[in-house]
């Protein structure tokens, strides 16, 4: 299969059409043979690509004091307590913000208000905020997310997950792909025996199918 992926990243990064945005390069499953109706056969993994995600995150915190102090100068942006209950009250401007970000953190003791106001906006999002210990430096909470892609099967049999940018060389793609590949296969019963179909695409070239032996 390695062989079979990396000539897939070299198809999909040569076929693609120049566009006037940097495209990411997907990474494509189709499962076979797994009950997805039940929860604990979901796939839901937190990878960290060891050649990064080709382009910069946006990283928001709800904070206050010197957890605040502590977000702003790791550059992330802080949302305060009090704005929690005001986004709340403004479905339009949650949504906004909750699009704005790729992932949020918060101080513990705010994560009961974020859930009340916010949580019918994030939750389906995916991006309800990790809890931030006080003992802990958001700054290094979020240089991890940096490099991390949530893998999300949820109850469909398609999924796909981010392993990079066009910007990023075939090797670091390849890198990044197999990371993706050997942690959902891990993942799965029969592994490879469990995959139906597997493509990699850039965000508007053409899908590259992988033979898939079992």
């Amino acid at each position: 299969m390695e062989n079979k992926i990396n000539q897939a990243i070299k198809d999909a990064l040569s076929n693609a059409p120049k566009r006037n945005f940097v495209e990411s390069v997907d990474i494509t499953f189709t499962i076979k043979d797994v009950d997805l109706k039940n929860p604990t056969n979901r796939i839901k993994e937190e990878i960290r690509l060891p050649s990064g995600r080709g382009r910069e995150l946006k990283i928001a915190m709800f904070a206050a004091s010197e957890a605040a102090t502590k977000a702003k100068a790791a550059g992330l942006t802080v949302i305060t307590p009090q704005e929690i209950e005001d986004l709340g009250g403004n479905k339009g401007k949650a949504k906004k913000v909750a699009n704005s970000y790729d992932y949020f953190l918060s101080e513990v003791p705010h994560m009961g208000l974020i859930g009340r106001y916010l949580g019918v906006v994030l939750g389906p999002r995916g991006k309800m905020p990790r809890p931030v210990p006080p003992t802990l430096d958001p700054g290094i909470i979020a240089t991890g997310l940096m490099s991390t892609v949530v893998v999300k099967s949820g109850d469909k049999t398609t999924f796909h997950a981010a392993i990079g940018t066009v910007n990023q060389s075939e090797e670091e793609l390849y890198a990044n792909a197999m990371a993706v590949y050997n942690r959902v296969t891990s993942k799965l019963e029969r592994g490879i025996g469990n995959i139906r179909s597997l493509y990699i695409k850039t965000t508007m070239g053409p899908a590259q199918q992988i033979e898939v032996v079992n």
